[in-house]
Parts: structure tokens; sequence; C-alpha cells
């Protein structure tokens, strides 16, 4: 049930709001002064607080400034409620952290509106960010870094994509990294000509976008869902804060980023230099060692193939009928499956 707090220290007005909420289906706590709302806060931990300004000793300015010092309470949704509207103590609340404004008297619906679209605010800042940077830490700081790291991004709320849908555009802000939970994913560049070539394939377990520990700046990739796929995602502020506390963290990020540019350099001189039929061995020999589950079988269309191998996907209809009627691979439709593995990997070298 949903918590709510309301400090309050004129009785009548902190009875009726407490009636409004409670009849709502809320479970409500009330306290008659700051003091006593901050103690109650931090022993509750509700999910919204109503707080009146002008209260003796403690007034509700000093309530937020309290709370603020404290990681468990700081990111509660908070609603000023005063007698006075005037535009600086408005400013004056929203600078201190407050997340809305009622001005007395007010009715039924106005106090059940705000109460219900800060909680739903809260509820959509949750899903997108989950456990806050301090919360991952410790469990980070018990065992190994990047191992429990995957185990924290699979146990968060996730996001889900159908099978071509755009993950970000390349030009695009960089806001997190992604973790494949579950599905697989490519990432893509636009030739001159308007071709595309495919600069990876991620699976699941895989991270996403590992170059956002050396630049907060901009994609350079388009990232695509090659099927449908489910992704967690921790936005870059808290990855720099467990990146600065937990150092192996960061060491295996890095490993991760040299193999991955590593491969990619392999590849553009795969590209640059190899024969068509070399590049499309190559690329299957690849995507086998890579993404296949039982070490002979990818699925995978001309067009995704083509983009991979740097080549036309009309040569690589031809190079696939050539290496099926040499009995090396078969193919049924998107699915490709290698027939002589030995063969190939001497083809590719």
């Amino acid at each position: 049930m949903t918590k709510i707090l309301v400090i309050e220290d004129n009785t009548d007005i902190r009875e009726n709001i407490v009636e409004i909420l409670e009849l709502s289906g809320y479970q409500v706590y009330d306290a008659p002064n700051g003091d006593a709302g901050v103690k109650m806060a931090l022993s509750h931990l509700p999910d919204i607080i109503l707080c009146d300004i002008m209260m003796p000793e403690l007034d509700g300015y000093g309530v937020i400034e309290e709370l603020n010092k404290h990681e468990n309470t700081r990111a509660i949704p908070f609603i000023f409620l005063t007698a006075k509207a005037e535009r600086t103590d408005i400013r004056k609340g929203m600078e201190l952290g407050a997340d809305d404004y009622l001005s007395k008297p007010f009715d039924d619906a106005e106090l059940l509106g705000a109460v219900e679209s800060r909680l739903k605010k809260k509820e959509l800042h949750q899903l997108f960010y989950g456990q806050t940077a301090e919360k991952l830490g410790e469990v980070v700081a018990k065992k190994d870094g990047l191992q429990e790291l995957k185990q924290l991004m699979q146990g968060r709320d996730s996001r889900m994509f159908k099978k071509n849908e755009t993950i970000h555009h390349e030009g695009d802000r960089v806001t997190g990294i992604y973790f494949i939970i579950n599905g697989k994913v490519k990432t893509v560049k636009l030739t001159e000509d308007g071709r595309e070539l495919i600069t990876g394939i991620y699976k699941t377990d895989d991270y996403l976008d590992i170059n956002i520990i050396l630049s907060e700046d901009i994609y350079t990739d388009t990232t695509i869902a090659l099927e449908a796929t489910e992704l967690g995602f921790l936005p870059a502020d808290q990855l720099g804060k467990l990146l600065n506390s937990y150092p192996d963290i960061g060491a295996n990020f890095v490993k991760l980023l040299a193999n991955n540019v590593r491969e990619k350099e392999i590849r553009l001189l795969q590209i640059a230099y190899s024969s068509v039929r070399k590049r499309i061995a190559e690329t299957i020999v690849n995507l086998v060692q890579q993404h296949s589950s039982d070490g002979k079988t990818i699925k995978i269309s001309r067009d995704d193939l083509a983009a991979l191998s740097g080549t036309a996907p009309e040569t690589v209809s031809r190079t696939l009928t050539d290496l099926r009627e040499e009995g090396l691979i078969d193919k049924a439709g998107s699915t490709v499956y290698v027939l002589d593995m030995e063969k190939l990997n001497k083809l590719k070298n």
C-alpha cells in the first residue's frame, strides 16, 4: 500500500487531509510539526510527503533540507502546503527540491490530483532508472564487480524492444549503458552511398555502448534489435559513480572496449584486403563461434550478412550458393548450417 506522510501544525487541516487520503486507499502517517515529521519520514520512508511551510521551530524549508541529508529520503516526492502563494516562496521551495506546491485552501480533487501525479512520475522514474547508484554500489562491493553488475542489471526494471525496433540512432546524445538480458541487437553505420555496414552484433549477456566510459558524447552507431530483445539500462551518471568507486568494474570494461576495438580493426582490414569469398566465410565462422548455441547453426538475413562482410546482398547470395554446392554449408531461409567447419576455416585463412 502506498504510504503518505502529512506534516501540518494545524490540527483541523491535518485531520481533513488524512481523512481524504485514507478514504482514497492510502496508508497515511501524520506529524504535528517539522521535527516530528523528519523523524517519521526517516522511520517509515513514505512514498510521498505533504508538508506545510509555515510551522514553528522547524518550518517546511527546514524539513526538506534535513531530508536531503539522508540517502533514503532525499528522493521522496515532496509537496509543499501553504497559504502563501507568492512567487518567491514557490521559487525557494523548488530550489530546495520540492516537486509540487499546493496553495491553501484546496479541494479534494486538487489534493488527490497532485498526489497521483507525483506518484506516477516517481513510478516512471523508477522504471527507467531502477535502484540508485549508491544501492548498486553496496552490492557490487561485496562480489566480483563486473559479474555482480550483470546480475543487478538483470534484476532491474527492463525495457522491451520489438524486432527491427531502433534502440538509439547515430548522433543521439549518450544517456547510459545497456545490458542485453535476452535477445540480439546490431549496431550499424550508413556508407556515403547509402549502404548499411554492420559494425557489431551483440547477444544475451553482452553490454552495449561501452564507449560511454571514455566519452559522454554522442552515439557513433545506430543500434537496432535483430529480434525481440529485453535490455537493462544504467544511466551515465550512475555508471560514473560506480566506476569511480569500484575500479575493477572500470578495468573490466576497458578490456571489453579494447577487444571490441580490435575486432572492428580486424573486420576493417578484412573488408579492405580480403576477397569477397574469404570475407563471407570468415563472417560465417565468427558468427557461429560467437552466437551459435550448437556450434554450427546461425540465423541471419542476406542483407545483414552483406552488411557484416562489406559486400552486396547479390554477391552474398552467389557466394552462399557456391559454398553450398561445395558441401561447406546448407541453407534454409535465413538459417545457415555449417557442414564442414574445418574447410570453412581453411577458406577464411
